[in-house]
């Protein structure tokens, strides 16, 4: 009793100094006196942490879906869900966890709370974001500075930006995390309802999830065609094809052995090496 009295005037005595202290500033944030450009970033706090894992792992949702809920990018959601049930896995099999470390580690860090929108307090209230979500990786076919002619009458599109650095390069709209933000955006600008952009929203997720279960189903029927023939070293695996996959030129990417022993057109005596027309 008396051990259980003094935690609770523990407790009680770190409530009032909290509530004593002044609000937090960017000061604050700098751990390190003689270097001033340095600042503490935020963490996830465990109640976001074990959110973003019950909506992925129990409830099903992507990693997609969860990041824009929680406003967390998708490789530290993918993280969280590993650490997460690798911890799980953890404490079943009976092992010690470092519960005081992580503790007075995560009190010394600014964390991004969990907005629970079940409480009665948080109705209506947005996640705080933790992070910019949306922000484009530099690629680096776009490192070069580039001047391109184009006509005073054409509409320069960042699809032609991106062919002009290379030819396969897709837009920024389709190559940032979420592309499905910006076409919400778009039809937010449109002047559709909420219920109309709802519809539409969940469409683009089902179109997505029928994708998903079409590659995985293709990636499960690839590896039944495979026959496996296991050794004491290693394992024999053999696949059926068909000399149809070569093509009629016998280049085709699908042909066994296309990568080996076929030369280049440009290495055969009489062949032309130089262009003969001009693309327009």
């Amino acid at each position: 009793m008396a051990a259980r009295r003094d935690e609770e005037k523990r407790a009680q005595d770190a409530k009032e100094e909290d509530a004593s202290l002044p609000p937090e500033t960017t000061e604050d944030l700098r751990p390190f006196p003689m270097n001033r450009h340095f600042r503490s970033q935020p963490v996830l706090s465990e109640q976001l942490r074990e959110a973003i894992y019950n909506r992925v792992a129990k409830d099903g949702a992507t990693v997609a879906l969860a990041s824009v809920e929680f406003g967390v990018s998708n490789e530290r959601v993918g993280a969280v869900v590993r650490l997460k049930q690798l911890e799980k896995e953890w404490v079943a099999q009976g092992k010690t966890m470092a519960l005081p470390y992580s503790k007075a580690v995560l009190n010394m860090l600014p964390q991004t709370p969990y907005i629970d929108p079940s409480l009665p307090e948080n109705r209506g209230k947005r996640p705080i974001p933790h992070e910019s979500i949306n922000d484009l990786i530099v690629h680096p076919a776009t490192r070069q500075q580039l001047f391109v002619p184009v006509a005073e009458s054409r509409q320069f599109t960042r699809v032609d930006a991106g062919k002009a650095f290379q030819n396969d390069l897709l837009p920024a709209d389709d190559r940032i995390p979420h592309p499905e933000l910006v076409q919400a955006e778009r039809e937010l600008a449109a002047g559709l309802s909420h219920e109309e952009r709802l519809r539409l929203a969940e469409k683009r997720f089902a179109a997505i999830q029928e994708k998903k279960k079409a590659e995985e189903a293709q990636i499960q029927a690839e590896l039944a065609s495979l026959k496996t023939v296991p050794k004491r070293r290693w394992d024999f695996v053999f696949q059926d094809v068909s000399v149809e996959h070569a093509g009629k030129d016998g280049r085709g990417l699908k042909g066994v052995g296309w990568r080996y022993g076929f030369p280049h057109e440009d290495r055969k005596k009489g062949q032309v090496k130089i262009p003969t027309k001009i693309e327009a």
